[in-house]
């Protein structure tokens, strides 16, 4: 697998030497094994992709139909708000979990579990009859979604080494197109399958079921069979996140970049339509602002990786949105695609941040620990932010302050962003520390 994952890209092999893999993170490559670490290195892409693919739909398809599913199960507006908020509140939860889980059981086997999670979550849900049941179903896909979220950057650096910005670029390409497509398709698909929500929201299980036969065949790919040996001065297992100053910078970029796309995604369009855009029209804006994701997370985590530090990354990024926030307030109308195309760009600062992840730490514990907290501190950093919007708007009757707070988000964004982008690893600190 070691010779197979060195075929990429040269100049992913020039990074910083705190980015390079120590040597006894590799595989075992024995003669026994080569032949099926040859055809597992070729099919772990493709695992990886159907993976990204699932870990968006179960929140967009259900966003395209919340009203149906309000008026089919009886449930309160208060509920209906519930579930918006419930997705960063699971993530935060269960992501804690998986390196514990990645430990005992291996990565590859815990995120096998997540999508057969997320395939039950999804088959079961619409089906329910009863809100309560369907928040659960709802819950169990989360729950796969999370620790998936958590352990795709374990797996990429534990399978792809020397190419950690080709694969996270895939995987959050992978990952843009499912949100999207969901997004997009669900309402259609539900009128091509007799305008019944409950088979609008069944067919993304399909993903999910497709997505656990592939990672079948890496269950007994075992964590423990590649593990690094412990030094003296920074045993993986006592890696201390919340003293470790990057981890900490990762983990206030990651939630405060989420916040931008949550109040993207859940009130932008409605910006548009206050402002005097058509419904349709501002619909189509934020789809917009979706799309330009999928190219750019391919493109942002390779560029990423030839870079010492990206910090650099990080402003280009957190300006274009700046500047769309700026016309949002003062040009809505007129400018309305050019703010679209910046606020898409500055959400790619998801991708950016995934890839620092696996940048940050040496090893693959490290990179397990380093996700869980990343993920599941920002997750939870990220939940006010959308409510804040709406209160701030129904308050004061336009969209001047939530614009100012969006754009004063942004400073200590560029802050946090610079210092995880920094050219150090969580495992240096501990040594330093010891």
């Amino acid at each position: 697998m070691v010779l197979m994952a060195r075929e990429g890209t040269d100049t992913e092999t020039r990074s910083a030497p705190a980015q390079r893999p120590a040597p006894t993170e590799q595989p075992h490559a024995t003669a026994g094994h080569s032949a099926v670490r040859t055809w597992a290195v070729r099919l772990m892409p493709f695992a990886v992709v159907l993976a990204a693919l699932n870990l968006r739909p179960a929140i967009t398809s259900l966003g395209a139909l919340l009203e149906e599913v309000r008026d089919g199960l009886g449930m309160s507006g208060s509920v209906a708000g519930l579930l918006t908020s419930v997705p960063p509140l699971c993530f935060a939860l269960f992501g804690v979990m998986a390196p514990r889980l990645a430990r005992r059981f291996g990565p590859p086997a815990v995120v096998c579990a997540g999508m057969a999670a997320i395939a039950v979550g999804l088959l079961v849900r619409p089906f329910t009859g009863a809100t309560p049941a369907f928040l659960l179903f709802s819950a169990l896909a989360l729950m796969g979604i999370a620790v998936s979220n958590v352990l795709m950057p374990v797996i990429v650096k534990r399978w792809f080494p020397d190419r950690v910005g080709t694969m996270t670029g895939l995987y959050s390409m992978a990952l843009a197109v499912g949100t999207s497509a969901a997004a997009a398709l669900t309402v259609p698909l539900t009128r091509a399958l007799g305008d019944d929500w409950r088979f609008g929201l069944l067919v993304w299980a399909a993903l999910g079921v497709a997505a656990v036969l592939p990672w079948l065949l890496f269950v007994r790919e075992r964590q423990d069979q590649d593990a690094p040996p412990h030094t003296a001065a920074a045993p993986a297992a006592k890696l201390s996140m919340v003293r470790s100053p990057t981890a900490w910078a990762l983990a206030v970029f990651f939630g405060l970049q989420a916040t931008g796309a949550y109040i993207t995604m859940g009130w932008m369009a409605q910006i548009f339509r206050d402002a005097g855009v058509a419904a349709g029209t501002a619909g189509i804006l934020l789809a917009v602002t979706m799309a330009m994701g999928i190219p750019l997370a391919f493109v942002i985590p390779r560029v990423a990786t030839r870079l010492p530090r990206q910090g650099p990354v990080v402003v280009v990024l957190a300006t274009c949105g700046l500047m769309g926030y700026a016309g949002l307030y003062l040009w809505p109308v007129g400018g309305a695609w050019l703010w679209a195309v910046l606020l898409g760009v500055s959400n790619c600062a998801f991708p950016l941040a995934l890839t620092m992840i696996g940048m940050r730490a040496r090893t693959g514990p490290g990179v397990a620990s380093l996700s869980a907290f990343a993920q599941s501190t920002g997750y939870l950093i990220s939940i006010p932010g959308p409510l804040l919007v709406g209160v701030l708007y129904q308050h004061s009757g336009g969209w001047g302050l939530p614009i100012a707070l969006m754009a004063a988000l942004m400073v200590p964004q560029i802050v946090a962003g610079v210092l995880a982008g920094k050219n150090r690893v969580i495992e240096d600190e501990a040594a330093a520390r010891a």
